[in-house]
């Protein structure tokens, strides 16, 4: 079943997002980190395990808890990550609703996470489009998204509003199936 998918490799583990993972993320996410987001933050153990029935209660999103797989660290929950407005049927689906702790930040964790959720999308369901997207004034995520190798497609001016009420435009990104197997080259030797 789709909302059972566990995807595994190079030091991380994508399981699906469980009410278990909530304490562990609320430890990890501060008002700096949730910024750009456009739900308010949990601010409460109880609140995040409320957000977490919200991401598993959404038939278009597949959230998954990221996770340490190996080592000393094995099963440590680092952040959380989604596919959602799957549509298989128009073969395409968005990479979103990313975060992850600070102690994550600049390491292989994210080029980890993106190969495996890249592949699982185009080699397993036969994706022609992956969209990812970011808050245009999270500079830090809009760069993180280029150096995975997605392609910037342009901005929607006033597309969301962030939790504090602020307006903010949308970056968009995607990679094509075409374009697949250089970013996959990309994200590999990044991982080597």
């Amino acid at each position: 079943m789709i909302h059972d998918l566990v995807l595994a490799g190079h030091g991380v583990r994508l399981e699906p997002l469980a009410v278990a993972h909530a304490p562990a993320l609320h430890a990890l996410v501060d008002d700096a980190l949730w910024a750009g987001m456009t739900s308010p933050r949990p601010t409460t153990p109880d609140g995040w395990a409320q957000w977490v029935a919200a991401q598993q209660a959404d038939p278009a999103r597949v959230a998954f808890a990221v996770v340490s797989d190996g080592g000393a660290a094995d099963g440590q929950v680092r952040g959380s990550t989604s596919f959602y407005e799957l549509s298989h049927a128009q073969r395409r689906v968005e990479i979103g609703t990313t975060f992850y702790g600070r102690a994550w930040w600049g390491t292989t964790n994210n080029p980890a996470c993106k190969l495996l959720l890249l592949g699982h999308a185009f080699e397993e369901w036969g994706m022609q489009r992956v969209a990812l997207r970011a808050d245009a004034r999270n500079v830090r995520s809009c760069a993180a998204i280029q150096r995975l190798g997605a392609r910037p497609e342009g901005v929607l001016r006033k597309h969301r509003v962030a939790a504090d009420g602020s307006t903010g435009d949308t970056a968009y990104f995607s990679v094509l199936d075409d374009e697949w197997p250089a970013v996959r080259a990309g994200l590999e030797a990044r991982l080597a």
